[in-house]
C-alpha cells in the first residue's frame, strides 16, 4: 500500500512516496521515491510510479526501495535535577505552578492532565494494597476543617513548630527542627541563628459574623482518631484493625522548596492501626516480613555524627528491641510496597530520642534516594495511646471499646504508617526518567499499572478510511477499560517518541494486514519489541501485561 507523505525541512514542504511493507513479521514504512515540493506535483509523479510498481520497470527488475539499517536500542536511566524535572513536568502536562499567569504562588502546585492520571493511579494502587486487599482495614474521608479543640487535644497548637533561622554570614533564611539547630549549617558554611519558633498550622476563620478561628488540618490522622469509635461500631470490626485515608493537608512552611517535595498544600496517605495495648504478638508477621533486607541508619550511628548504613533484616531490629512486632510488620509492608513499585533505592532511618514527635515513642523514616538527595518519602510511628487518651481528656468522652478477644474494654494503642503522596509521585518520575541513547529523546519508563495513558492506537496512515475506522473501533473498545490515546499525526516513529516521553507502555499500530487478518502490531516501550495480536484477544492481553501477569514476548506472535 503506497501513500504520499509530507515532510517539513527548515520550514519547507517535501513530498515522498512511501509504502508499508513487512520485513519478516515486522511492519515498517519505507521510502520509495522523492515526489517534489508541491502536493499537485507529488500526486502526478505518484501515479506514474505506482503504475510502474504494479507492472515492472523496463529492465524487468522489481522496483527498488530504500531500506533502513536495523536500529540499535539502548535506553539508560538519566539523573535529572529538581529544576529540570519541574520544567519537564510543565512541558508535558504533569505539573504546573499554581496561579502560573500571576507568576506562581510559592508552595502550591496544580496537577495537569497527565499528572492527575499518574497521581490517581498511585493513590489507587496504594488503596488496593493497604485497604482493599486487607481483611482488617477500612477507609474514610475526613473534612479539611474540624473543631479547633481537635488541635488543642492533639498537641499541634503547642508543639507543631519549626524554628525560623537566619544565616549569620549571608542572611539566608530557612527553617530547622530543634534537634538540627547548631548542627546544620548554611550552604555558604555560616551558622544559623534562631529567630524564634513558628507554628505550622494554617489559620482561617469561619462564620459571617463573630467568626471563629479554626485551622486547616496539618495531618489526616486526627479525623481517624475522632471517628474511631463510630467506625468500629458501624463497620463491626474487631481489634486489631486499621482506618486509612488519603487526603489534603496544609502546613505553613517557612521555606517551601524542591518542587513538590516541600509544599504548603499536599496529600498524605496514612492509616492508624489500632491494637489491644496488651497484645504484643503479631500473627500476621511471617518470614517474608522478618527476612526483608534494607539499608538501616540507627540512632547510635547518628549520635556519633556518622551516616554509615548497614544492611539488615527486620528480625535484627526486633532482636535489638528497637520496635515491636506490629511495628515491624507495618514497616516491612511499607518496604514491600515500594519494592513493588520498583522504588528500591530506599533506606530506613531511626529517629533519635531528641527528634521524636510529641506523640511518638519510636519513629522510622523511609528515605528515598532522589537525584537531589536522600530524603523522607514515608514514615512509621508508634503513637501508643497518646491521641485517643488526649481526645478522651479534651472531649470528656470515653474512647474505650470492647475487645472480644480479651473480653474487656480497652483503650487501643496505635501504629501509624504514613506516606507523602506527592513525594511518591516525584520518586516514580525520577526513577522512570530515561533517555534513548541513540535518538536522544526522553523515555519515561513508568510501571504500566501507574502510567497515565495505558496504550496509544495508531492507524498507519490517516487518509485510509478502512484503517481509520478499525482504529477508532479499537480505541472506543479499549477506552471503556483504560485511559488510552488515539494518534494519527506524523510518522509512526514520531508517534512512538511522543508516547515514550509521557510513559505510554504500549503502542498499537493498525495497518493494511489488520483489516484482512484481524490482528494488530503491539510495541513495547522499554524493549521496542513488537508482537502481533489478534484484535479479539487484544483487551485481555493488555490487561495481563498491565497487571504484570505475562511477559511481553509470550503475549503474541513475536515480530523479528
Amino acid at each position: 500500500m503506497a501513500y504520499i507523505a509530507k515532510q517539513k525541512v527548515k520550514g519547507k514542504d517535501y513530498y515522498y512516496l512511501r509504502k508499508s511493507v513487512r520485513e519478516g513479521e515486522r511492519v515498517i514504512s519505507k521510502s520509495l521515491a522523492y515526489l517534489g515540493k508541491t502536493r499537485e506535483e507529488a500526486e502526478v509523479k505518484a501515479k506514474e510510479l505506482i503504475k510502474k510498481m504494479e507492472t515492472k520497470v523496463e529492465n524487468n527488475k522489481p522496483f527498488e526501495k530504500v531500506s533502513k539499517p536495523e536500529e540499535k536500542i539502548e535506553i539508560i536511566h538519566k539523573k535529572i535535577s529538581v529544576e529540570d524535572l519541574a520544567n519537564f513536568c510543565k512541558s508535558k502536562g504533569f505539573i504546573f505552578r499554581s496561579s502560573d499567569i500571576y507568576g506562581g504562588f510559592a508552595g502550591f502546585w496544580d496537577f495537569g492532565p497527565l499528572g492527575i492520571e499518574l497521581f490517581n493511579n498511585i493513590k489507587k494502587v496504594w488503596w488496593d494494597r493497604f485497604v482493599s486487599q486487607k481483611e482488617n482495614m477500612v477507609g474514610m474521608e475526613g473534612s479539611v476543617i474540624s473543631h479547633p479543640r481537635t488541635w488543642k487535644a492533639s498537641g499541634h497548637i503547642e508543639n507543631f513548630n519549626d524554628i525560623f533561622v537566619k544565616c549569620k554570614s549571608c542572611g539566608k533564611s530557612g527553617k530547622l527542627d530543634e534537634a538540627e539547630l547548631g548542627v546544620i549549617k548554611c550552604d555558604c558554611g555560616g551558622e544559623y541563628e534562631s529567630q524564634g519558633k513558628f507554628n505550622l498550622m494554617f489559620r482561617t476563620e469561619i462564620g459571617a459574623t463573630d467568626p471563629d478561628e479554626v485551622y486547616l488540618r496539618g495531618e489526616t490522622a486526627q479525623g481517624m482518631f475522632m471517628n474511631f469509635k463510630l467506625i468500629q461500631q458501624t463497620s463491626r470490626v474487631q481489634l486489631p484493625f486499621g482506618i486509612a485515608q488519603i487526603g489534603r493537608c496544609f502546613r505553613n512552611e517557612i521555606a517551601p522548596r524542591d518542587f513538590l517535595f516541600r509544599c504548603r498544600e499536599f496529600h498524605i496517605g496514612e492509616f492508624e492501626f489500632f491494637i489491644n495495648p496488651d497484645e504484643k504478638k503479631c500473627d500476621l508477621l511471617d518470614g517474608k516480613h522478618l527476612n526483608i533486607k534494607f539499608r538501616f541508619l540507627d540512632e547510635e550511628t547518628q549520635k556519633k555524627g556518622k551516616g554509615d548504613l548497614n544492611e539488615v533484616v527486620m528480625k535484627d531490629l526486633l532482636d535489638k528491641g528497637k520496635l515491636g512486632e506490629w511495628h515491624a510488620y507495618w514497616l516491612a509492608e511499607q518496604i514491600m510496597w515500594f519494592n513493588e513499585l520498583g522504588l528500591t533505592e530506599i533506606k530506613i532511618r531511626e529517629h533519635t530520642k531528641e527528634e521524636l514527635s510529641h506523640y511518638s515513642s519510636a519513629t522510622f523514616d523511609v528515605d528515598y534516594e532522589y537525584p537531589f538527595g536522600s530524603l523522607e518519602i514515608a514514615g512509621n510511628a508508634n503513637r501508643g495511646q497518646y491521641d485517643l487518651s488526649q481526645h478522651e481528656k479534651e472531649s470528656k468522652q470515653s474512647m474505650e471499646i470492647f475487645d472480644d478477644k480479651s473480653g474487656k474494654k480497652v483503650l487501643p494503642r496505635v501504629i501509624e504508617p504514613t506516606f507523602g503522596m506527592e513525594r511518591v509521585f516525584l520518586a516514580v518520575l525520577t526513577k522512570a526518567y530515561s533517555e534513548d541513547k541513540e535518538k536522544k529523546n526522553v523515555v519515561l519508563r513508568i510501571p504500566a499499572k501507574l502510567s497515565p495513558i495505558k496504550a496509544a492506537i495508531f492507524p498507519l496512515v490517516k487518509n485510509d478510511e478502512s484503517l481509520v475506522n478499525l482504529s477508532r473501533e479499537i480505541y472506543d473498545e479499549l477506552k471503556k477499560e483504560w485511559n488510552v490515546n488515539y494518534d494519527s499525526s506524523g510518522s509512526v516513529g514520531r508517534r512512538y517518541a511522543r508516547n515514550d516521553e509521557i510513559g505510554t507502555p504500549y503502542c498499537i499500530t493498525i495497518d493494511g494486514d489488520s483489516v484482512k487478518g484481524k490482528d494488530v502490531t503491539v510495541r513495547d516501550r522499554d524493549t521496542r519489541k513488537q508482537i502481533r495480536v489478534k484484535i479479539l484477544d487484544l483487551k485481555d492481553v493488555l490487561k495481563k501485561l498491565i497487571n504484570g501477569e505475562i511477559d511481553f514476548e509470550s503475549s503474541g506472535k513475536l515480530i523479528s
